[in-house]
Parts: structure tokens; C-alpha cells; sequence
């Protein structure tokens, strides 16, 4: 009996496990672009929204179109990870093959990661691969296990219990957001509405001149 109770119990746990990795998969973001010739300059920027206290990490590397021949030497980039608008940098580097990226965010708000293609020729056009993890899927879980010699139950556990934390720090901070909307809608509807209000006093303010002025012109010419 004990023994089923635990097996219930351990197959519950790893539902939940399997949930929360379905519900948080969106944090993992790989993917392939290319980055076309251009002559004013090779770039594409991707941008991502970031809680503060995130965790990020990201790899890239050029695919190298041939594998039995070594990447030419003069195929480079450079990347670069900032806020957005570039006032803070969290990662600079230049004309490289391949390269890997990990901060924690400081703040919230809008990151943006840049491609440059600094090959500089028009008959070649860069493929890269690029793999992105924020939150709790940025964690390197097999060298936490690997260090802290922890079973794989309690290392399931510690999962759930992080997955948890992420989904309270993701609900305070929509939370947050959505008071900051709504005190933007109602700034927004009270200017809304005193700029009405002004529109009519003056529409109303023209009107009452004009026939102030007709009246005038009237009794001047004694027309009435």
C-alpha cells in the first residue's frame, strides 16, 4: 500500500513536472535566420521582453554551409545585447564565429539582441544559429544535479519548486503591468476628456462670437 501511495505520488509529481515544462517551453526560443549583404550595413535585431531578476542566457554560432572544410576565416559578426534604445550593454562581441551570452536583468523592459554581419561580401549570406533561454529554462540543470549529488526526485522538486517562484514573480509583474495600464487609461481618459471639453468651449466660444459680430453688423447697418 505504502508503496503505491508512493508511486502515485511520484507520477503526480512528474505530471506536474511535465506541465510546468509544457506551460514555461516558450521560454526557449532556437532558431535559424540568415543575414542578407547589404550595403549600408547587415543587421537584424530581435527584441524580447525581460522581468528584472530574469535570467538569460544565449548561444549562437554561423552554420558553417560546408562541414568537411573549416569556416573561412573572414566570415564574422558581431553581436550585441542591450536595453532597448542601447543604454545599457550587457554583451559585446565583435567579429567572431560563435559566441554564448548570461546575464540576470536589472530591470524590466524591452532587450534587444543584435546580428551584424561583418563579413562584408555581396556573395555571401550568413546563416545563424541562434538559441535563447530566459527564466528558469536559462538554469543549467544537469551541472546543478551533477554538483549537488541530489537524487532525481529532489532534483524534480527543486524544478516545480523554482517553475513556482517564476510563476508568482510572472503573475506579480503582469500584475504590475496591468495597474500601470490601467492608470494609463485613466490619465488617458482624463485628458481625453478635458480636451473635449476645451474643444467645445472653444467651438461654442466661436460661435457666440460670430453672432455677437452678426448682431453688430446688423444693428450697424440697421438691417434689423
Amino acid at each position: 500500500m505504502n508503496m503505491f501511495v508512493l508511486n502515485t505520488q511520484h507520477s503526480f509529481s512528474l505530471f506536474l513536472l511535465l506541465v510546468s515544462m509544457a506551460l514555461f517551453s516558450h521560454s526557449v526560443q532556437p532558431m535559424r535566420f540568415d543575414l542578407p549583404y547589404s550595403k549600408r550595413n547587415s543587421v537584424r535585431c530581435f527584441s524580447e521582453e525581460i522581468k528584472k531578476n530574469s535570467m538569460v542566457v544565449g548561444n549562437y554560432s554561423i552554420v558553417n554551409p560546408n562541414e568537411a572544410l573549416p569556416l573561412p576565416s573572414n566570415h564574422t559578426i558581431t553581436v550585441q545585447v542591450s536595453t532597448h534604445g542601447g543604454m545599457a550593454k550587457y554583451h559585446l562581441a565583435e567579429k567572431i564565429q560563435a559566441g554564448k551570452f548570461s546575464f540576470t536583468a536589472y530591470q524590466s523592459g524591452d532587450y534587444l539582441i543584435c546580428f551584424v554581419d561583418t563579413t562584408k561580401d555581396p556573395q555571401v549570406t550568413l546563416s545563424i544559429d541562434f538559441e535563447f533561454r530566459v527564466g528558469v529554462e536559462a538554469v543549467d540543470r544537469f551541472n546543478i544535479a551533477k554538483k549537488s549529488h541530489v537524487d532525481r526526485m529532489a532534483q524534480e522538486v527543486q524544478i516545480m519548486y523554482e517553475m513556482a517562484l517564476s510563476i508568482k514573480e510572472e503573475m506579480t509583474y503582469l500584475l504590475e503591468r496591468n495597474t500601470e495600464m490601467l492608470d494609463l487609461n485613466y490619465v488617458t481618459d482624463n485628458r481625453m476628456f478635458l480636451l473635449i471639453f476645451v474643444s467645445f468651449f472653444v467651438c461654442f466660444s466661436v460661435a457666440g462670437l460670430q453672432l455677437w459680430h452678426l448682431k453688430t453688423f446688423f444693428h450697424k447697418n440697421k438691417l434689423i
